[in-house]
């Protein structure tokens, strides 16, 4: 699984790698809320696929749109884990020792 996590850190470098972005924010702190920003909205866009809207007739939920936002929002979170210096590994361990804290909190009715 590692392996996966570490092309996409490398695909996401080499894309950024071929652009000079001159509007991207220039402090970390900066960078970091420019890309929750950017998950929020594409979380949103994801939302709208839903059929939350309780006013609006429904259209029926696109699939293959919702993986495309999903997609999206990782391109975003992985530039994000980049900023921070996170490695794939750091992440890894960082998502094991919060899932076992969630595992724990479920079981302990949190």
């Amino acid at each position: 699984m590692s392996d996966k996590l570490e092309e996409i850190f490398r695909l996401q470098k080499e894309y950024l790698s071929t652009f000079t972005f001159e509007r991207y924010p220039k402090s970390l702190e900066e960078r970091i809320s420019a890309l929750c920003t950017a998950i929020i909205h594409e979380a949103a866009e994801l939302q709208d696929l839903t059929s939350w809207k309780w006013w609006k007739t429904f259209k029926g939920f696109d699939k293959e749109k919702a993986k495309e936002e999903i997609v999206d929002i990782l391109h975003f979170l992985i530039q994000a884990c980049i900023e921070l210096d996170l490695t794939p590994k750091d992440l890894l361990e960082l998502y094991r020792t919060k899932n076992y804290i969630n595992r724990d909190r479920a079981l302990s009715g949190y």
